[in-house]
């Protein structure tokens, strides 16, 4: 079963983690025994930029570990700042906010990737821990630079192309086969910023603004791509302290309808285990070379027999949701123990079978109500509802359940998801 592992080579079965625990045990007594004697425990506050459900669903696992968090929301509604009580209220591209959720705490982390990199290295320059940093985290918030560096890298993807112009695209679609995927570099999730053609024409108007929008030549344009025959999506969850411990969980298989991640099987269903170690591999060494800090989620596209990469996110994911019952120690509770550089948890399982569904905004505005009778149904399911006013297609909670069948873990996770979106009535 996957667990917490040193990042890099390991020498032997155990024989390095094993050492790598050892040192990790002295490096905290020696903290222990040079610490002053204190009046009063200081908890460290750990900074989020972002009150979305990400943050929100940090806030049990810190107060397990004894931190104590504050975020940067938008709105006293946002959906991290009805649980969480030290708000600051400001944007991430506002400077002065950036600079009030940072003051006095111990690290800096992120609700989601578009923050100014330029803030965050200003940040790091006044002393400010900022995990992940933004060498890192550009490579999340620019996908063309991600492509460029992967290739260096030698990391197996989809075939692409920087298209600025009509020309530019015939070429690549001439090369690779139509259609073609086009994606904004910048920005997009969930099926946003994307969009499927089948000729440059279809293209014209996501050129033209492209064209039109900020930045050099080079930052204008379109990331294209092969269309890829993949036989299903997976996913890999890793992550890495500052001393270099890393973890990984089990390789999962993703469910996307229209865009939108509809349902997370963990482990993924027959997946070799030459590929997911390869999978596993792969993430870990990806985390590794670009310097993460925290959680990472490595979306991929399993063809042929081999695994492609699609997109990097550098922060707690959808994808990883199924971990919070489903694991010895969540993608949170990783995500804080990485950020505060403590030694990284136990990845393992708790059943045979987890799966999660997301739960969409549909037909019913209460969702206390349906909640209820999701509880009363089946006991055993759990729902996390994110606090946000229901939205047609907006992802506004999730349910997660277990079990040694997967057949009926899937029904289960699905009535529950179902019932709550208003797709099914009882």
């Amino acid at each position: 079963m996957p667990t917490a592992v040193p990042f890099g080579p390991v020498s032997g079965p155990g024989n390095e983690q094993d050492h790598q625990q050892d040192r990790q045990h002295d490096r905290a007594q020696d903290a222990l025994r040079e610490a002053p004697p204190a009046q009063e425990t200081t908890f460290p506050v750990v900074a989020i930029i972002g009150g979305g459900q990400l943050a929100r669903m940090t806030a049990p696992p810190a107060v397990a570990l004894g931190a104590r968090l504050r975020v940067l929301a938008t709105d006293p509604e946002e959906s991290a700042a009805q649980v969480v009580s030290d708000v600051v209220l400001g944007t991430a591209d506002d400077a002065d906010a950036l600079a009030r959720v940072a003051d006095g705490a111990a690290v800096v982390t992120l609700d989601h990737e578009q923050v100014p990199t330029d803030l965050l290295r200003a940040l790091e320059a006044r002393g400010v821990a900022v995990r992940p940093g933004p060498d890192a985290l550009e490579h999340a918030q620019d996908k063309l630079l991600l492509r460029r560096r992967l290739d260096a890298m030698g990391v197996p993807g989809p075939r692409w192309a920087h298209v600025r112009t009509a020309a530019d695209l015939e070429a690549f679609g001439a090369q690779v086969g139509w259609p073609v995927v086009l994606k904004t570099p910048r920005g997009g999730y969930d099926g946003k910023g994307v969009l499927v053609v089948g000729s440059a024409a279809e293209a014209a108007e996501w050129l033209d603004r492209a064209a039109a929008g900020a930045g050099d030549g080079e930052g204008r344009g379109l990331l294209a791509e092969e269309r890829v025959a993949f036989s299903r999506e997976l996913a890999v969850m890793v992550a890495r302290s500052p001393m270099g411990q890393a973890a990984a969980w089990p390789v999962v298989e993703t469910v996307q309808v229209g865009g939108v991640c509809r349902e997370v099987i963990a482990p993924a269903p027959d997946l070799d285990e030459d590929l997911a170690a390869q999978a596993t591999s792969l993430g870990l060494r990806i985390a590794g070379e670009l310097g993460v800090t925290g959680v990472m989620a490595v979306e991929l596209f399993e063809v042929a027999g081999a695994v492609l990469v699609n997109e990097l996110a550098m922060r707690p994911h959808n994808s990883g949701h199924w971990t919070i019952e489903g694991s010895t120690t969540s993608q949170f509770e990783q995500h804080l123990r990485a950020v505060l550089d403590l030694p990284l948890g136990d990845t393992t399982p708790r059943a045979r079978w987890t799966v999660m569904a997301n739960a969409l905004g549909g037909q019913y505005p209460d969702l206390f109500r349906a909640h209820l009778h999701v509880m009363a149904h089946d006991p055993a399911v759990k729902v996390h509802l994110y606090g946000k006013a229901v939205r047609p297609g907006r992802k506004i909670g999730h349910v997660t359940a277990w079990g040694d069948d997967l057949d009926e873990v899937r029904a289960r996770a699905r009535h529950a998801a179902d019932y709550i979106t208003g797709t099914i009535d009882g």
